[in-house]
């Protein structure tokens, strides 16, 4: 049985455009597709054949061939492609069944679903590749913290060539197609019945080369060098916090879109406040004298100020008071958390022979001014003598 003609297969006239080619090799690929035709036997040959005919077509030196030719450029003695030859993109081979079935995957895949991910394979439509992203690690004190700062960073990256404009092509001259690839950025060699596909090793994926590279910066479009930034710290960062600065990372080569920079918060430790979340915690030490007979104490906040707290008569070791908004500012707004004041009793060393003196008279007028140690004995006892029983 004779083939069809190439064009008929696809329904478009000898003179369409590439573009004209393709959107209807689409259009067909989607109506034949055998997952859409289970019922219909004849419909994995006739989506083999849209593919034989798109493979020839898509193809400038194959279709130019067929136009010549016909189907005698691939039937072999022609030079069309059935003799093995290799084509620019890396394709071997001509139309058999087997190479258009394999194709099939890779064209499907690329040609229907190549935009939604992202243009694989699109004609060279990656043609400037964005930078990278950037982090830098910032140490800042907890007052900072509280307060918000403003502070100027250097950053070492990439920035674009003022020599070429950040195009890479010396004097600023456009590049050119990637004779290898024909600008899509990918070749392919077929290796049995599979296709596969790789970066094309001659424009590095680009789809571009530059012919005249720029002195300056090698033909990549950007050079290395120090940048001064301003960064706006906002009140309330605690460690772990992430501030992201939009195209202030390393620029992109050819032109290529630069990525961001990505600062991470590290709050140092403080010598008299530790926080938790927004709260802060201070732990103040109190004479045995002050925690018995209660009074008052100063105390210091995390924005530089004092305040004075009442200590209950009896006070013990660990017992908090509250400083409400004391503590730091929510980083979203929304108040500030609270100061907590943790006491700590604090036992005298050093005493003079007076003071041991007085100390052992007032532990001999005190056994019933320590209520805790009382229940703790008593129910030691209790343990002891069960245990004898």
């Amino acid at each position: 049985m004779a083939k069809r003609d190439f064009y008929d297969v696809l329904g478009v006239s000898k003179g369409a455009s590439a573009d004209e080619i393709k959107k209807a090799y689409r259009k067909k690929a989607k109506e034949l597709h055998p997952d859409r035709n289970k019922d219909d036997p004849e419909s994995e040959a006739q989506f083999k054949e849209v593919n034989e005919a798109y493979e020839i077509l898509k193809d400038a030196e194959k279709k130019a061939a067929y136009d010549r030719f016909g189907h005698a450029a691939f039937d072999g003695g022609m030079g069309g492609g059935g003799g093995g030859g290799a084509h620019p993109g890396g394709f071997r081979g001509g139309p058999g069944a087997q190479g258009d079935f394999a194709s099939a995957f890779s064209d499907v895949f690329d040609d229907l679903f190549g935009d939604f991910m992202g243009g694989r394979g699109g004609g060279g439509r990656q043609r400037a590749a964005r930078g990278s992203d950037l982090r830098y690690n910032m140490r800042i004190t907890l007052e900072e913290a509280y307060s918000g700062l403003q502070k100027t960073i250097q950053v070492p990256t990439s920035v674009p060539c003022d020599a070429c404009d950040g195009s890479g092509a010396e004097g600023g001259a456009e590049p050119t197609t990637c004779p290898t690839c024909s600008g899509m950025g990918k070749v392919r060699a077929q290796q049995g019945f599979f296709t596969v596909e790789r970066t094309c090793p001659t424009c590095s994926g680009l789809g571009q080369i530059i012919k005249n590279p720029c002195r300056s910066c090698g033909g990549q479009g950007r050079v290395e060098k120090d940048r001064a930034l301003n960064v706006n710290i906002p009140a309330g960062v605690e460690t772990g916090t992430r501030i992201r600065l939009a195209g202030e990372g390393e620029a992109g080569m050819r032109g290529g879109p630069p990525g961001d920079l990505y600062i991470f918060i590290e709050v140092a430790p403080h010598e008299i406040f530790q926080r938790e979340g927004n709260d802060l915690f201070c732990r103040v030490p109190v004479s045995m004298s002050a925690a018995a007979l209660g009074g008052d104490i100063e105390v210091p906040t995390i924005d530089g100020g004092r305040s004075r707290v009442k200590i209950p008569p009896g006070s013990q070791s660990g017992r908090q008071m509250r400083l409400r908004s004391k503590g730091m500012p929510a980083l979203r707004g929304g108040g500030s958390g609270d100061m907590f004041i943790e006491l700590a009793v604090e036992t005298p060393v050093n005493l003079t022979s007076r003071q041991k003196e007085l100390l052992r008279e007032f532990a001999a007028e005190s056994e019933d001014n320590n209520p805790e140690s009382k229940s703790f004995f008593s129910s030691v006892k209790s343990f002891w003598d069960s245990m004898k029983g």
